[in-house]
């Protein structure tokens, strides 16, 4: 309770300085609803063209682009500022201030920044999710809507984990936000089916980088195409071995990390 009670301080806090800048704050959402725009007609052209990609229909493929927003929207809005990890906060010696607050350092960093404009993200991965379940007559029922839930809060501490644990290098190497930025961006290829990619790329996003336990394998249950246990659940299991991983990791480089006089 305690640390709900501080992460509501944290979050009114920011909120407070965010609408001192709406401007931006309106700007970066239309950004990124276009961005989304331009790759949804870019599979829509496509689809005009194939009746299908490798066994996969345009409004799976929309499925699965739109299941693929969720984690990743919810993990923008809550943890973002774990990117300032692997760019400043350790070369400029700025995490001191994390280390003289008798608060937990991970959750002090996670609770600093909440990014509103994560919100574009959820919505248009609902549009999307909900316009093509729609289109193909999928309904969704009581017990696939808590699988749901789970499967998205699951793939969001993925994504969380990931990050976190390649910003943790930066305790070794100063900063890490090239890396971090190129394991991040693979993330993009877990929004089509990885059975289009070669062998390489499949077992890369699979089981080296698993995002595609994030998007791919749940969505793939919810289209009926896979069993539950071996999709949803393999997600969580994963959840938990990374959260643990990045977790260990941080922990680590918090007793290597030199601060500014040093």
């Amino acid at each position: 309770m305690r640390y709900l009670r501080l992460y509501k301080v944290f979050v009114l806090q920011y909120l407070k300085a965010l609408m001192q800048s709406k401007l931006d704050f309106f700007v970066g959402l239309i950004a990124f609803f276009f961005t989304q725009l331009a790759g949804i007609v870019f599979m829509y052209l496509l689809f005009e063209h194939i009746p299908n990609l490798n066994g996969w229909s345009f409004d799976q493929i929309l499925f699965i682009y739109g299941f693929a927003q969720l984690p990743r929207g919810i993990d923008h809005l809550f943890t973002d500022y774990i990117w300032i990890l692997a760019m400043r906060l350790v070369v400029r010696g700025e995490f001191d201030r994390y280390l003289l607050r008798p608060i937990n350092p991970l959750f002090q960093l996670i609770a600093e920044r909440f990014q509103p404009d994560a919100f574009g993200e959820i919505l248009v991965g609902l549009i999307l999710v909900v316009t093509s379940c729609t289109r193909m007559g999928i309904k969704i029922g009581f017990f696939n809507s808590i699988v749901f839930v789970v499967s998205i809060i699951a793939g969001a501490i993925i994504y969380t984990s990931i990050k976190l644990f390649f910003a943790s290098i930066a305790f070794w190497t100063k900063d890490s936000i090239g890396l971090l930025q190129i394991v991040y961006e693979t993330a993009d290829f877990a929004k089509y089916p990885i059975s289009i990619y070669d062998k390489t790329i499949r077992f890369l996003l699979s089981y080296i980088f698993p995002f595609a336990f994030v998007a791919f394998f749940p969505a793939s249950y919810f289209l009926g195409k896979a069993k539950l246990l071996t999709t949803v659940g393999v997600e969580a299991l994963f959840a938990v071995i990374t959260f643990k991983i990045a977790y260990a990791t941080f922990n680590k480089g918090l007793t290597v990390y030199e601060s500014a006089g040093n």
